[in-house]
């Protein structure tokens, strides 16, 4: 049966049972902890690796973040903050390269993570071998898969976004690799446990054809201590009200439903956060493509494209804004709705995947269709028609981070997931001594590697 986070909240331990911490491998191929967020490879999950491994951190573990070296410069180990350090993998060129054209560099990747959990002595060169490996996004998935059935570690699958989701709303504008759902398939049902961000996934998995009882359900987190009511508020324009579409500046995010929204809601800024850095913005083709909607719609002095931000800059945007705006087409967990409710402010979200789960239509927010502008204007001229209302809702949001999606909850039930997996290894060992896979599913009807899709 699929365990709920909720339940795994009031796990009273995250140690061996004979007080050890863990030993902990993040892995997440294209999302590097320490990259700029907005960009079109760098949002949530970026924002979800570095703030699980510094609250799992806090709890006494020690973990390595593995991440791609996109940069000659960067050293191979690089602490991130105390407890977690981020190792930079030499995979394909070190420069930026889309993830959409990551899968050729998953063999050296996974070779690269072989050397180094292999057992070696105390004191030896290289990084400790893990107790586990959490994966991170399918790619991440491929290669561990591959890394753990070379070394016997366990495995533990984030996907962040499935193929299928995005297929089925994409269509031919989906760029990803020809065998993703394939290869999301082989990981899910290869590895030890499938930590899914919401309840929607879940079913999606099925449909797949892995087995719910593996998968447990720990929701995405924000840290109510950054993210806060009081604080800094970015300076406001000369408009009456302001609005806030932040996040990676591509069209599935619905920064265009919110421009041409803003066609029905007279004196109100809308301010658009994601992309490449102000100064080369200009190139960007969705900023053009908004701009150039906004010059259409008779909004675009109404319209502000800020470029990608550093994460110390959002919680001033979030206490800047009167509402937040998260139109997505689909949104397999989504990030920015916990960091507005954290920061006390009301939010309209398209109902899809997991803004089911963290926005509570009427209570904290509203759930409109996606791709609808007309619904998200009126929505939203709901919420600016009446400050008491804003005020109720993002009070009611707070109060629901703090009960259901700060990180050190979300740390906890992710540990308490990895300790069922280590007491399962455990009591397979006992039944099957000197046979580490013996319930192994294959990486694939063949014996798929990454080079084999």
């Amino acid at each position: 049966m699929t365990s709920s986070f909720s339940s795994s909240f009031s796990s009273p331990s995250s140690s061996f049972p004979d007080g050890r911490p863990l030993e902990l491998a993040l892995v997440s191929e294209h999302a590097s902890p320490l990259a700029t967020l907005g960009g079109v490879d760098a949002g949530g999950q970026n924002v979800h690796v570095a703030q699980l491994a510094g609250a799992l951190a806090d709890r006494g573990h020690r973990v390595t973040v593995y991440t791609r070296c996109d940069d000659p410069g960067l050293p191979v180990r690089m602490p991130l903050r105390p407890g977690v350090t981020v190792h930079h993998v030499p995979a394909g060129p070190p420069e930026p390269v889309p993830k959409d054209e990551l899968l050729p560099y998953m063999e050296e990747f996974a070779r690269h993570l072989i050397a180094q959990w292999r057992s070696r002595p105390p004191g030896a060169a290289g990084d400790t071998a893990p107790d586990l490996v959490h994966a991170h996004f399918w790619m991440s998935g491929l290669a561990s898969l591959w890394a753990t059935r070379e070394t016997g570690l366990p495995l533990l699958q984030t996907y962040h976004a499935l193929g299928t989701v995005k297929r089925r709303h994409q269509g031919d504008a989906d760029t990803s690799p020809a065998g993703r759902v394939g290869c999301e398939t082989d990981v899910g049902r290869g590895c030890d446990r499938v930590i899914a961000t919401c309840r929607d996934e879940v079913d999606e998995l099925a449909a797949m054809g892995v087995d719910r009882r593996k998968v447990d359900v720990v929701p995405c987190g924000v840290d109510p201590e950054v993210f806060r009511p009081d604080g800094p508020a970015a300076p406001r324009g000369p408009y009456t009200y302001r609005l806030l579409h932040l996040g990676r500046l591509v069209p599935r995010k619905g920064a265009a439903v919110a421009v041409t929204a803003l066609r029905r809601l007279p004196d109100t800024e809308l301010v658009v956060v994601g992309g490449p850095p102000a100064d080369r913005a200009g190139g960007d083709p969705e900023v053009r493509r908004l701009r150039a909607l906004a010059r259409e719609a008779g909004v675009g002095e109404r319209v502000r494209l800020l470029g990608g931000v550093p994460a110390a800059a959002v919680p001033a945007l979030m206490r800047g804004a009167d509402v937040v705006l998260c139109p997505a087409d689909y949104e397999p967990f989504g990030i920015v709705p916990l960091e507005a409710m954290a920061c006390g402010r009301p939010l309209v979200a398209s109902a899809v995947g997991g803004q089911l789960d963290s926005v509570a239509d009427g209570v904290n927010g509203r759930l409109v269709p996606p791709r609808d502008p007309e619904a998200l204007a009126a929505a939203v001229a709901e919420l600016l028609a009446s400050a008491e209302l804003r005020a109720v809702y993002g009070a009611a949001g707070r109060r629901r981070v703090l009960e259901r999606f700060c990180w050190t909850r979300v740390a906890a039930a992710t540990a308490a997931s990895y300790l069922s997996v280590l007491g399962g290894r455990a009591g397979q060992a006992a039944r099957t001594p000197g046979d580490r896979h013996a319930d192994r599913s294959p990486v694939g009807p063949a014996g798929r590697t990454p080079t084999g899709v």
